[in-house]
């Protein structure tokens, strides 16, 4: 039986598909990021489930149990807190390992923070480039340096405590004119998206401290 990767809304839990809830009622078992997280959205969708821990913390310990029970015949729904699993949430794991014993693996298609956040930045949608989060320590100037050529644009998950401190490295390796748009709180009430250079966008956040899950979007060098 197969893997299924259900997305789950980033905000408004309205953005929740009808397949989608339609296939965490059928699962055997919800493997959750977070189980307190999940057990909101599913009493929201009044699915009755049994549901298990999967996080990085613990996805190598029970990784192989996991299989076992697929081979077995049991068909397993994974959910990360919000977005599509596998995108800066775990999942990749459990997927290569699938694959690896012949176990099916289905992504539904849903919610994920980072498109939407692409497409209403105003910066060009032809070509992008996800990074993620930027490693906080190791690696992170070399990185930096390195997409500092990079003419595609590109999107960057960030965290609120940390966002004035990567939009002024951005500024410096990029160039502190760089046109770049913070989106943040997508689909939830306090939505904003704001565009400026990368060191207006700096100074605003430091004098008005930022909330809730962020997306960078920063364009491309010129040719």
């Amino acid at each position: 039986m197969p893997l299924i990767l259900v997305p789950t809304p980033v905000g408004n839990l309205g953005d929740m598909t009808f397949r989608a809830v339609s296939v965490l009622q059928q699962a055997d078992v919800i493997l959750c990021e977070d189980t307190r997280t999940s057990a909101v959205l599913l009493k929201h969708y009044q699915v009755h489930k049994p549901c298990s821990p999967y996080h990085q913390h613990n996805e190598h310990k029970i990784l192989q149990g996991l299989i076992d029970q697929m081979l077995d015949g049991k068909t397993f729904a994974l959910l990360t807190d919000a977005g599509t699993p596998g995108i800066s949430d775990p999942g990749f794991l459990l997927v290569r390992e699938c694959h690896k014993n012949g176990i099916r693996v289905e992504c539904l298609p849903g919610a994920t923070a980072f498109v939407p956040a692409l497409v209403q930045s105003g910066l060009t949608t032809n070509r992008f480039a996800f990074e993620g989060f930027l490693p906080l320590k190791k690696g992170r100037q070399t990185m930096l340096k390195k997409l500092a050529d990079e003419e595609r644009t590109l999107i960057f998950y960030e965290s609120p405590y940390r966002l004035v401190k990567t939009l002024r490295e951005l500024g410096q390796y990029f160039g502190a004119e760089r046109q770049a748009a913070v989106c943040r709180e997508i689909s939830k009430m306090f939505e904003e998206t704001n565009r400026n250079t990368l060191t207006a966008l700096a100074e605003y956040y430091e004098a008005t401290p930022p909330k809730g899950e962020i997306v960078i979007v920063v364009e491309g060098k010129e040719i």
